[in-house]
């Protein structure tokens, strides 16, 4: 399947929702350092997808791509563990590839305004070339950058996946919204790039793949 094609396919995979909800919230500190006020709603984007998908890195990314530092809490099972639950009974069935992870919304924000994360199997090498808003960055097997969407696939060797092969799993990480994107198409790219390797990253380590699947600590954003 295509870089492209995701569209398409996310869009059908994503089964995942969030719950709209007011948190109660506590004093703590924020990704941005700051403090959460009593009362305060929404979470931290750090807080998103079970709490250990969106590093502090990627939270400033969602809210370059967002233009919030607070949002929607994630329902229980709009995590990278449970996806990777379902990731490992895919694998040794054929019968489903692909899967959700969570939806993000910003606080406020309108149902149709939304990131959607997913995550799915792929077979080979790479092939063709990406779209031209894509850049193409030294990250795993393939990961590439868009104003509206990021990517990031990586190679898997771990017990949780059978057979004498790494499997082959792509991330991503797509905007659907009625409004073209806002802001700086470079910036805008960087933080695809971040929220990406992010799950990409925790996906890895909940799978207990073999070096991380190859991914670095950090999100490597000059272009290959």
């Amino acid at each position: 399947m295509t870089v492209m094609s995701r569209r398409g396919a996310s869009r059908r995979a994503v089964v995942a929702s969030l719950v709209g909800s007011l948190a109660l919230g506590v004093a703590g500190c924020t990704e941005e350092g700051g403090t959460a006020m009593e009362g305060e709603r929404g979470v931290a984007g750090t807080e998103l997808c079970g709490g250990k998908a969106v590093s502090v890195e990627a939270g400033k990314a969602l809210k370059v791509i967002t233009g919030s530092s607070r949002f929607e809490d994630s329902d229980e099972r709009s995590t990278v563990a449970y996806a990777a639950r379902s990731l490992s009974e895919a694998y040794a069935s054929p019968a489903a590839d692909d899967g959700g992870i969570c939806h993000v919304y910003a606080l406020d924000s309108a149902p149709s305004d939304r990131l959607e994360v997913t995550w799915d199997l792929v077979w080979g090498t790479p092939e063709g070339e990406p779209a031209p808003e894509f850049r193409v960055l030294p990250m795993g097997e393939q990961a590439l950058a868009a104003p509206d969407a990021g990517v990031v696939r990586f190679a898997c060797r771990s017990e949780k996946l059978p057979g004498s092969t790494p499997a082959r799993i792509r991330l991503g990480v797509e905007r659907w919204s009625p409004e073209d994107p806002e802001g700086d198409p470079e910036k805008l790219k960087d933080a695809y790039a971040t929220v990406a390797h992010s799950f990409a990253l925790a996906m890895a380590q909940e799978l207990g793949c073999e070096n991380d699947g190859g991914l670095e600590a950090r999100p490597v954003l000059d272009p290959a």
